[in-house]
């Protein structure tokens, strides 16, 4: 059942509060942001001649953080006039009106007694049908409905929200043990239809499910650098991409969320978690306590384990020496292991090498990795009912390539099993209850559909379908799907009718292969299909033509080449244009150059909300040369009605101007605003 949001209110208006504000405005909800009310007035507000009671000045710190929502980057809102969904209010004047809306999500600081009181008021003013949530990051709904009525602990569950909340996916929906059924269907649906979230149901317990995985293992990789001997740059490099994680690493991440919030996190976990032998040894080192005298913060103050600085070259990033709380240039390292990370494209392969190499880069990884995998393994189901929930959360909320079981399956199971044995390590039940079973990976296959093992009942059982939802790697589990197929492209058939022609090659790139693939897929959909999307589940829709083939010609002088490779190309947007059956374009992410061409000569187009859209190739010297120069100049005139005598050319100059500057959106709204997607 979808969801229906009229109003929300949501208690403080910091990072979280107003993120989540700026998402709702992003989905067309209006909310009401209430914070407490400043003691003391500014000097310009003084100059002003306002007072303590003056509306302005009690609702300035909400105002104020709905004012940065249009300058902070990256950007909240689609688009800057979003602000004017969200109203500032105070935690005075304006509590009661919070009976007025349909949610109330409360993103206060993370301290009981500040949540408690905030829920004492909630009590006296909560009307039925209302949803109450809060954003807390692992504070136990227990403590947080102590005292509390019946009515209020039935309406009330956990919605956490990761930073920054419009980009990233997970929403983990936690219920209370009086939480009421059709509460917690209410809160997912609102995540999953109207913000277009990643639902993961995690239980009652510290931090969750991501964080109690993440920052224990933030918490066992910070140790490795106090006492491993390895420094901020070797560990970035060795916890970044080569191991299927973003490529920022440990400490770039860690800048970027604030060394306060690994304080209070870790704080937090260990305080619940006495008796985790994994979690009471992972006291923070002392060089974090330095960082915080410092207010080495992260990003918030400018320097943390990171530092940039203007030189007379343009900008450059220092690192910390944590012996010596100074910064310096940083340094490249040289372990084998990454040298063998670039060379393997396939996440699963490239974990594997690194996590088996046998330098120091290798032993640190198998460290890290061992743990955590032993870790999420061991707290299935305490902290999940089952490993789908756990990898969501880990992709979806740390941005990792694969989830911890995956991981299990990339290493191999059983071979991990015995490596931990030789290690004098844990190998946790469901291992051994799997191997037990004479299976050999927590995920499969099975009559064509996927499959996942079943903790409760020990075998392994279809993945069930998320509502809404095709997985292109579990449609590919039945070879039947994949209707035609080359290197670098694939027209998929999606059932009732509809096709879907999949690019799959580096950045969804667009080569002669490509190209020729394409017809021959729009001929095949011309024979026995009744429509086809351009659509793939990467992380981008395309970059644009592989211009590979094109330098060469160049360099070689093959004039001819490069005529006959153009013709072709606009060949094929017209192809698409002219076609006939319905041609549905679905962009997201990068949709750049070719790709942004082949969706502009789409008869519909189906944009994700995150939808980077331009013609760029005025960028590296080059004219749009898929008819995209065309379909602008239509698209900025087809307003005008013919029979009107206008000047077009300042019409067209928009047109340039978009072109030659190599534009780019930064979401689906604002590419409508440019005009490279029409109003509907």
């Amino acid at each position: 059942m979808r969801a229906r949001l009229q109003r929300v209110g949501i208690i403080g208006s910091g990072v979280m509060g107003s993120g989540i504000a700026a998402q709702l405005a992003n989905a067309g909800i209006p909310s009401l942001l209430l914070d407490i009310v400043p003691k003391e007035l500014t000097e310009e507000e003084k100059a002003k001649g306002l007072t303590l009671e003056d509306k302005a000045v009690r609702n300035r710190i909400a105002n104020d953080n709905i004012n940065l929502l249009a300058t902070q980057k990256p950007a909240p809102l689609f688009e800057p006039a979003g602000a004017s969904l969200i109203e500032a209010g105070n935690m005075e004047d304006d509590f009661d009106r919070l009976a007025e809306v349909d949610w109330i999500l409360e993103a206060a600081p993370e301290r009981v007694d500040i949540k408690q009181g905030i829920y004492e008021r909630i009590d006296k003013i909560l009307k039925p049908g209302q949803i109450v949530s809060s954003n807390t990051s692992g504070i136990s709904i227990k403590q947080m409905m102590e005292g509390r009525s019946e009515e209020l602990k039935k309406n009330f569950l956990v919605t956490h929200f990761f930073n920054p909340p419009r980009y990233m996916r997970l929403y983990e929906v936690v219920p209370g043990p009086e939480t009421l059924p059709e509460v917690i269907d209410r809160a997912a649906n609102i995540g999953k239809f109207i913000l277009g979230k990643g639902v993961v149901y995690a239980k009652d317990t510290p931090n969750f499910i991501a964080n109690r995985i993440g920052v224990a293992e933030m918490g066992r990789i910070l140790k490795a650098v106090g006492s491993g001997g390895y420094n901020i740059d070797e560990v970035d490099a060795l916890t970044g991409k080569a191991i299927g994680r973003p490529k920022s690493g440990t400490f770039r991440m860690i800048d970027i969320v604030g060394l306060d919030t690994l304080i209070n996190n870790s704080a937090y976990l260990a305080s619940q978690l006495k008796d985790d032998p994994a979690v009471a040894g992972l006291e923070l080192p002392d060089f974090i306590q330095k960082m915080k005298e410092k207010n080495l913060r992260g990003e918030k103050t400018g320097a943390g384990f990171y530092k940039r600085v203007k030189t007379k070259e343009g900008k450059e990033i220092l690192t910390l020496n944590l012996e010596t709380m100074e910064y310096g240039p940083r340094q490249k390292p040289s372990f084998p292991c990454l040298a063998t990370a670039k060379a393997v494209d396939d996440v699963a392969a490239r974990i594997k090498a690194v996590a088996n190499s046998q330098d120091k880069g290798g032993e640190l990884v198998w460290d890290i990795l061992s743990a955590t995998l032993v870790y999420a393994a061991r707290n299935v189901p305490e902290i999940s009912d089952d490993i789908l929930n756990v990898d969501r959360a880990m992709k979806w909320g740390y941005n990792w390539e694969l989830g911890p079981f995956e991981i299990w399956d990339a290493l191999g199971v059983e071979e991990t099993a015995k490596r931990l044995e030789g290690d004098g390590k844990e190998v946790p039940q469901i291992v051994r209850d799997l191997l037990a079973a004479d299976l050999q990976s927590f995920y499969g296959a099975e009559n064509g559909k996927p499959t996942y093992y079943n903790v409760h009942a020990k075998k392994m059982e279809p993945i069930p379908e998320r509502e809404g939802v095709i997985e292109i790697p579990h449609l590919k589990i039945d070879p039947t799907n994949e209707v035609l197929r080359n290197e670098v492209a694939s027209l998929l058939d999606l059932g009732d009718g509809v096709a879907c022609l999949e690019f799959h090659d580096k950045m969804n790139t667009i080569s002669n292969d490509t190209v020729r693939l394409i017809h021959q897929s729009l001929d095949k959909v011309e024979q026995e299909f009744d429509a086809v999307l351009i659509g793939n589940q990467g992380d981008h829709f395309s970059a644009g033509a592989n211009l590979l083939n094109l330098v060469l010609a160049v360099e070689e002088e093959e004039w001819d080449e490069i005529e006959r490779y153009i013709a072709e190309f606009q060949g094929t947007s017209m192809r698409f244009k002219y076609f006939s059956k319905p041609v549905i374009g679905c962009p997201h992410g990068l949709s750049l150059g070719g790709g942004c061409e082949f969706n502009l000569h789409s008869h519909r187009i189906r944009a994700d909300a995150e939808t980077y859209m331009g013609l760029v190739e005025c960028g590296v010297g080059l004219i749009p040369g898929g008819g995209g120069v065309k379909e602008m100049a239509i698209r900025f005139q087809e307003h005008i009605p013919y029979e009107m005598d206008v000047d077009r050319i300042p019409f067209l100059q928009k047109v340039f101007e978009l072109i030659g500057m190599a534009k780019v959106s930064g979401s689906a709204r604002e590419a409508q605003i440019m005009g490279l997607l029409r109003p509907s």
